[in-house]
């Protein structure tokens, strides 16, 4: 018989972090991080297990060892530039380390939802905003891996009969991202600036690229909301419904630095192969499960800022 626990497996990442938040008031939470890595030590009530998505044998043990009856699948490699250089890694992470963690929930027999979070680089661009329905089409190395981990879940419905949520994040920001992403690269650079630590200049890639772009907190909700009441093998894609410019953000963020900066075009900071607008259709899991971004992209600019000026004043 399966526990009342829940497992979070990349509870240290950005958005497992939030997650662990939005999860406060649920016990038992066991987080997994990759062994060697972090087991933050922050107050939350939170069992730590290192555990490496890429060992079947390993996450059959833990597994096992937790009997949950809830697992959000989170650990992956998570940066699309990065599988340019190089493309195995993602692969191994996504694909492998989704098909190590539903093959143990199989494996056990015992009832627990998973909700295996992919990703809208797995989708063809278009004119128009994406759907759940669109071709499924990746344009990078890390999208097809998404699209492999995505397939997975679904077949796991299918051929097994499990219960497997799966949602479809577009891009998310906040605080505690990594600084290999846009908008925190922006944030911690001016932050730095701000602290006498770089020149006044920031150094920027694509501004003409328009993402969809939601508040990490949101995203995190949304995976609860399709944990309680979503369909399994049913897509959702999360997103705003909104593709703003970069440069657009990189303005707003300029507007709430306490000193001039001044912006320079890194070529090294462009991708192979960007994509100019990427835009989502949230209307299945607006009308299904009642889930909405609440957080405006003022707060959300605002509040990453305040984070990369604590870290950079910690001295990280």
């Amino acid at each position: 018989m399966s526990s009342d626990g829940t497992i979070v497996t990349g509870a240290a990442g950005f958005a497992g972090s939030h997650l662990l938040d939005r999860l406060a008031d649920d016990a038992p939470v066991i987080g997994w991080t990759r062994p060697g890595g972090r087991m933050p030590a922050d107050g939350r009530q939170v069992d730590w297990a290192a555990v490496d998505v890429l060992d079947g044998d390993a996450v059959g043990e833990a597994f096992d060892g937790t009997a949950p009856s809830r697992l959000y699948h989170l650990a992956g490699a998570s940066h699309l530039g990065a599988s340019w250089r190089d493309a195995a890694q993602p692969l191994r992470t996504n694909a492998m380390g989704t098909h190590h963690v539903l093959e143990a929930v199989r494996r056990s027999g015992l009832p627990c939802r998973v909700l295996v979070v992919s990703s809208a680089q797995i989708y063809g661009v278009g004119d128009d905003p994406i759907g759940e329905d669109a071709p499924l089409v990746p344009s990078s190395p890390y999208g097809l891996s998404k699209l492999a981990q995505d397939q997975l879940a679904l077949r796991a419905v299918e051929d097994d009969g499990m219960e497997v949520l799966v949602a479809r994040p577009f891009n998310h920001v906040g605080p505690r991202q990594s600084a290999d992403f846009a908008v925190a690269s922006f944030a911690r650079q001016i932050a730095r600036i701000e602290a006498g630590l770089d020149p006044p200049v920031i150094r920027v890639g694509n501004l003409d690229a328009r993402r969809d772009i939601t508040d990490v907190r949101d995203v995190v909700e949304a995976y609860h909301c399709i944990m309680a009441s979503g369909r399994s093998g049913r897509p959702y894609n999360i997103c705003s419904g909104h593709a703003w410019r970069i440069g657009d953000l990189l303005e707003e963020l300029l507007h709430l630095a306490s000193v001039p900066v001044r912006i320079e075009v890194d070529a090294s900071r462009f991708r192979p192969n960007d994509v100019p607008v990427i835009q989502g259709d949230a209307g299945r899991i607006r009308s299904e499960l009642g889930w909405s971004p609440r957080t405006p992209i003022e707060q959300t600019l605002g509040d990453t800022l305040d984070w990369w000026r604590d870290e950079v004043r910690a001295g990280r």
